[in-house]
């Protein structure tokens, strides 16, 4: 198999490893139709299945000892093995070794088509509040944030921060400025939008019996007092009707937002989940708008470039976990070989369910019958566009774009950031699905097996509402190539009850060799609660080692 039009694998393998394409190589079809070549990339599904099936893998033909060993490349495992170089103690390579995993650097991992850059999953990053301290010294260290990083508001780099326009929303067929439908709705939706985000904004300082803020990412510096807990009982749907919100337009918005960060609509979001997503960050700066957000062209690829740099990597992914007496022994294959690392400490630092097929997690308190959350699926398609449509004068291009109504989740233009003067010859476009109103197990089924047309169906939904490119004509005059990304377990989705998974706290109080760093951990699939998570497993790391 070809792996990228016009060069061989092992050119595939150099120019794609800076971005972060999996060195074990993602499952990958190519694909045609309507004349446009497509490239599918399933990451992780042929490692994944293989560890369902309990695949046997080759006897180990070496060992090799090592202090510290994190399963996972993403964010929380990147996030912890960070912390622990910063801290000074851990400086020789076998001191701590990242093993990859099936993709480097996760749903962070990003592409290029004909030199642009593009994310494959994640995108941006809002503005974080004080309470993601930890975000903000990383921030720091890359040189995001110029000065005083633990103010209110930090003095971020305009690079990095997004530019006008940032976002648009296409309604009645004409663009309007924001994501929230206004231009054309009634003054009794309008109303109870005012009202909504009225409250939402009263709740962002809210606390609880306990002194803490009701809401707060990370989620768990959030208050538990019960009374604000019992929203995690009901649906956000349910919550909305209950409090007399009916507008279609704020309705479809809410649903929007949650199938944006969560993968699910308002139907299944626990009503808790719905209002943190409105109330928890805050975050401000000193030159930026309230709301703005932090981004790059490859999307929060840079972020996980920077945990990684001087970081010891090992290819390959964690097939088998035993305990021993004097610390831990993981097996990972490589797609030839495995290599048996001898660890004192080991930060599993994948998604849950895939912990569970290489260690038994029932002694330490997870059913992965009872406590596995689901996980939505994704699909991220990046058009290559060879020049760019026509706007209207008044609402030009943003960076976000979205379509009022739609299943899907909107386009972003990966070049924004770059246009100074004149906009670039070509640029990409990335479209994004979050299969949110479907059972994800059927989902996942059919995407394994899915045409070229199917998937291409999604992926132009938007972009033919924009510009009508669901005319093959049309589409062939600016679309010259499309890379589809099917993440079938992309993210954990807070449904009703996920606060109190005791399977997940046991995980969370863990306080041996063993330590867990997942976004699964909290339930909210966002940079902020992975790399939490990671910085945890690495100060217990430290304590211990003391």
């Amino acid at each position: 198999m070809s792996y990228s039009f016009g060069i061989s694998r092992r050119q595939f393998l150099q120019t794609s490893a800076a971005l972060g394409l999996a060195t074990m190589l993602p499952a990958c079809r190519e694909l045609s139709h309507l004349g446009i070549p497509i490239k599918v990339y399933l990451p992780g599904m042929q490692s994944g299945h293989g560890l369902r099936q309990h695949t046997s893998y080759p006897a180990p033909s070496s060992e090799r000892k090592v202090g510290v060993a994190i399963l996972g490349s993403g964010a929380a495992g990147s996030f912890a093995a960070w912390r622990l170089k910063q801290s000074g103690r851990f400086t020789s390579p076998n001191d701590v070794v990242i093993v990859s995993g099936p993709e480097r650097f996760g749903n962070a991992a990003a592409g290029t088509m004909n030199g642009l850059a593009y994310p494959l999953g994640a995108h941006y990053l809002p503005l974080p509040s004080l309470a993601s301290r930890h975000v903000r010294e990383l921030l720091f260290d890359m040189g995001v944030i110029e000065s005083d990083p633990y103010s209110e508001k930090p003095t971020y780099n305009e690079t990095v921060l997004i530019h006008s326009p940032e976002e648009r929303i296409l309604l009645n067929r004409q663009w309007q400025d924001g994501v929230v439908p206004r231009a054309g709705i009634s003054q009794d939706e309008l109303a109870q939008q005012q009202k909504f985000f009225a409250y939402t904004q009263s709740l962002q300082h809210a606390l609880g019996n306990d002194g803490r803020k009701v809401f707060s990412i990370p989620l768990a510096l959030s208050s538990v007092d019960p009374a604000w807990r019992a929203l995690d009982q009901i649906s956000f749907a349910t919550w909305l009707t209950q409090h007399g919100y009916t507008a279609p337009s704020l309705l479809w918005y809410l649903d929007y937002a949650c199938r944006d960060d969560y993968g699910i609509g308002i139907a299944q979001t626990s009503a808790w989940a719905g209002l943190h997503y409105f109330t928890a960050r805050g975050g401000e700066a000193k030159n930026a708008s309230a709301g703005a957000v932090l981004t790059w062209p490859s999307g929060l690829n840079p972020i996980l470039q920077h945990l990684q740099h001087g970081q010891t990597l090992l290819d390959g992914m964690a097939v088998k976990i035993s305990k021993q007496n004097e610390g831990v022994q993981i097996d990972v294959f490589d797609g030839q070989k495995t290599t048996r690392l001898i660890a004192e400490h080991l930060v599993c630092a994948m998604p849950l369910h895939v912990a569970a097929k290489i260690i038994d997690l029932k002694p330490l308190g997870f059913d992965p019958a009872l406590h596995l959350a689901p996980h939505a699926a994704w699909q991220v398609s990046n058009f290559l566009i060879d020049r760019f449509p026509a706007e209207p004068a008044q609402m030009p291009l943003a960076w976000d774009n979205v379509v009022y109504g739609s299943s899907s989740l909107g386009f972003v233009n990966s070049t924004h950031q770059l246009i100074r003067i004149a906009k670039p010859a070509q640029t990409v476009f990335t479209a994004y699905h979050a299969y949110a109103h479907e059972q994800p197990a059927a989902v996942r089924h059919r995407l394994e097996h899915a045409s070229a047309a199917e998937l291409y169906e999604t992926a132009i939904a938007d972009l033919d509402a924009a510009y009508g490119w669901g005319n093959p004509i049309k589409a062939r005059q600016y679309i010259k190539q499309v890379e589809i990304t099917l993440r079938g377990h992309a993210m954990a989705s807070p449904t009703v009850g996920f606060l109190s998974n005791q399977g997940v706290a046991a995980l969370q109080k863990l306080d041996g060799r063993i330590q867990f760093a997942h976004s699964d951990l909290s339930g909210l699939s966002v940079f902020e609660e992975a790399s939490w998570w990671g910085e945890q497993a690495a100060l217990k790391i430290l304590k211990q080692s003391a």
